[in-house]
């Protein structure tokens, strides 16, 4: 087993539940109004309102970008539906590829809460596993955390179990993923199974495919 997989899996408690996911959906414009679906029915919106506790941000163009909660979805007129909360996708990008890298492990630059970092994958870690110094570095608040135990190579050590409010690569982002905070030092950010059971995974060779669910 890798020095990863043995630092990410590891018993943790369960971050808090989130509230259920909604499908959201422009389905037009009247003058700066839009006519959003929030779960099969129509609201009216202007800019700085909100319906069914979405509420309308600004235009983009000929897109809106709403918000509920601290998730942000960008919707464009005509698109099917996207999901808002319960860790639904946050962007329009639906495949990551990658490329193995040395060693033959797969490695990406990408981002957490908007925040650029460089990830690694692991399909061995059961989350999303973050060094102390990296997470203090993307600004992710510790203090709504649940502490847990993490058996590692180096005996057991307590951990930070949290929510990242985003984690994104390339145009795909995804919300409200499981992570835990680790006190040792990583090279890597651990692409763990709380982002990538997300996806439909396929490898071929050195290339890695992961199409969102």
């Amino acid at each position: 087993m890798s020095w990863a997989s043995r630092a990410a899996a590891l018993l943790v408690c369960g971050a808090a539940g989130t509230a259920l996911a909604q499908g959201v959906a422009l389905a037009g414009r009247m003058g700066e109004r839009a006519l959003l679906m929030i779960d099969g029915q129509p609201h009216t919106v202007g800019v700085g309102q909100q319906a069914g506790g979405v509420k309308l941000l600004r235009w983009d163009g000929d897109a809106v970008v709403v918000e509920r909660g601290k998730e942000r979805l960008v919707l464009r007129p005509g698109a099917s539906p996207q999901r808002l909360g319960g860790g639904a996708a946050a962007s329009i990008g639906r495949e990551i590829v990658l490329n193995a890298g040395p060693g033959g492990h797969f490695f990406a630059t990408g981002s957490i809460n908007g925040r650029s970092t460089r990830f690694m994958v692991d399909t061995g870690a059961t989350q999303l596993a973050i060094s102390r110094e990296e997470a203090a570095r993307l600004g992710i608040d510790l203090s709504s955390g649940k502490l847990g135990l993490a058996g590692t190579a180096n005996g057991t050590v307590q951990v930070v179990a949290v929510t990242l409010h985003s984690v994104r690569l390339g145009d795909v982002e995804v919300a409200n993923v499981g992570a835990m905070v680790l006190p040792m030092p990583m090279p890597y950010v651990l692409l763990g199974n709380s982002f990538l059971t997300r996806f439909q995974m396929r490898r071929e060779n050195d290339v890695m495919r992961l199409e969102l669910r």
